[in-house]
């Protein structure tokens, strides 16, 4: 394989800058504790100062004189006086000191709003959290909620962004309508429009709830480090993976943390499926997926059910075989793709037979992107034509060791449409835009770990790989270069990772790749040779 170039953000003198940046904000940090004392005189003598000026200015005109005599005088007895001068340094830097130290009062506890506001709190939790039959209870109508909230974290507006509760063993933890009540109740009354993870200690009695962070919203498409096989879905919590990646948010570079999607025969998610409503960022994650692949050298092919034309850009692309709209050339190119699997398998099933590697043209990624395809089987139907849906059969079932990937994304309201096939093999799911979290649950899995808000940028969700966790998911900036109304810095990226258009008149499928699998028959030394 030929060595491929490093990527732009490890190559270019970014890194070192940042680098260098830290250091010099690491030695500022350090002087600043080193030549604390002398800010602190520094600011004391300056206050002295202006206290000086301010007690002259407000002596009457006919007393400065005497003043000024006086104050010669004593400094001409401090001059005089053993050790007088050293005495008077030391007194004026004690005097500066005093007056220059932090005076800023330490926050000791709640105020009275924040007060006011836990105890609400604990008493909308005393029915969920108490039985008659209790003869000591922690939660009780006029208790004390310092026995239960043992932390708590307020942000500038008087609002709770951290709580520590203790709850009673007897208390249905087990139980996910039991801890949905819970977290519904703490949502609406924390406040709206935020999303809280809960961390329930089952063992414990113990339920932590804080406020997450918004995950960045400003990281376009961009040559992502990651290793031949691996698709960079988006970005998620720190805490949720064991890995970052180096990425430019604008002009600057940072570490995220990336939910990195498996492919190829040893993946045991090798097809994906995004859901979302309309303008949630489904086609968003299909162009960033099909980006990543044609730079790891793969096979493209792209059905466009909804006909909108977001993936023109990549029309008569290298590496991009086909992009259709229609359900006639939809139902041709599945068919094909249906034909190229089992190509596949058949010439590989013959090089291990003669103990030789499987042919090259066999190890080539191939993805099938289909936006929206429920749209085009129903097309068929109407035009009486068969469902496209039923040549994905072959790809979902046996494209995993054929190094053959299937991406669909669909709308809520069309999912039904999908055939069983699509549910039984695309085991990497993601949700994207506003979703209920029965709905969520529906298509992953599992509940999302957190609560799902009203309103969320577009490309903003959830994924779950396989049996693996739920994780939050911010999908990287990937608008439609044509696109106009999208932001030119993330038009101008995805223009910068598009490959070279191909020589001459674009064609669909060549005939070379359009091997049928009776031609192999005929010829097996062909098909079983070494690349």
């Amino acid at each position: 394989m030929a060595r491929r170039p490093l990527p732009r953000i490890l190559s270019s003198g970014t890194m070192s800058l940042a680098r260098g940046r830290d250091l010099a904000r690491t030695a500022a940090d350090s002087a600043t504790d080193v030549l604390h004392p002398l800010l602190v005189i520094g600011r004391g003598l300056r206050i002295l100062a202006a206290a000086g000026r301010r007690r002259w200015m407000q002596t009457p005109k006919d007393k400065r004189g005497p003043a000024l005599f006086l104050g010669a005088a004593c400094v001409l007895v401090v001059a005089l006086v053993p050790y007088g001068p050293l005495l008077a340094l030391i007194t004026l830097m004690a005097a500066a000191a005093w007056h220059g130290r932090d005076r800023t009062p330490a926050k000791t506890g709640p105020s009275d709003a924040e007060t006011e506001r836990l105890g609400s709190l604990y008493e909308a939790l005393v029915p969920y959290f108490s039985i008659p039959e209790d003869p000591s209870p922690l939660f009780a109508h006029g208790g004390d909620w310092d026995k239960a909230f043992s932390g708590y974290e307020f942000d500038e507006a008087g609002r709770i962004t951290r709580l520590h509760i203790r709850y009673p063993a007897y208390f249905t933890d087990g139980e996910a309508t039991s801890r949905a009540r819970i977290e519904s109740l703490l949502h609406a009354k924390s406040g709206r429009g935020r999303e809280y993870l809960f961390d329930w200690d089952e063992e414990g009695n113990q339920l932590d709830l804080r406020v997450l962070a918004a995950l960045p919203t400003g990281i376009a498409a961009q040559p992502f480090v990651t290793s031949p096989g691996e698709t960079v879905l988006g970005f998620t919590d720190a805490g949720g993976v064991q890995r970052t990646l180096p990425v430019l948010e604008g002009d600057e570079p940072r570490d995220v943390p990336p939910v990195i999607w498996r492919t190829g025969p040893r993946s045991a998610e090798p097809h994906l499926l995004a859901v979302g409503q309309p303008g949630s960022g489904t086609s968003t994650l299909l162009r960033s997926v099909a980006l990543q692949a044609l730079r790891q050298g793969g096979d493209v092919l792209i059905v466009d059910g909804g006909g909108s034309g977001e993936y023109s850009c990549l029309s008569g692309r290298v590496g991009v075989l086909a992009v259709e709209c229609g359900p006639t050339g939809a139902q041709a190119t599945l068919e094909w793709a249906a034909q190229e699997t089992e190509r596949r398998l058949i010439a590989t099933h013959r090089a291990r037979e003669v103990g030789r590697p499987a042919p090259e043209d066999t190890r080539r990624p191939l993805w099938i992107l289909l936006d929206q395809p429920s749209v085009l089987a129903h097309l068929a139907v109407a035009e009486g034509g068969p469902d496209p849906l039923a040549q994905l059969q072959v790809p979902l079932r046996h494209g995993r060791p054929a190094h053959v990937t299937v991406v669909v994304a669909e709308q809520f309201g069309h999912l039904e449409l999908l055939n069983d096939a699509v549910w039984q093999h695309t085991r990497a799911r993601v949700v994207l835009g506003p979703a209920a979290v029965q709905q969520v649950a529906d298509v992953l899995g599992l509940p999302p770990h957190t609560t799902p808000t009203a309103q969320v940028p577009p490309g903003r969700g959830y994924a779950r790989l396989g049996t693996g966790p739920v994780h939050r998911l911010q999908v990287p900036a990937t608008p439609d270069p044509y696109d106009e109304a999208a932001h030119p810095a993330y038009r101008q990226a995805v223009l910068e990772l598009l490959p070279e258009r191909q020589p001459g008149p674009h064609r669909l499928l060549s005939a070379k790749s359009l091997r049928a699998p009776a031609a192999l028959d005929a010829q097996p030394e062909v098909a079983a040779e070494a690349p």
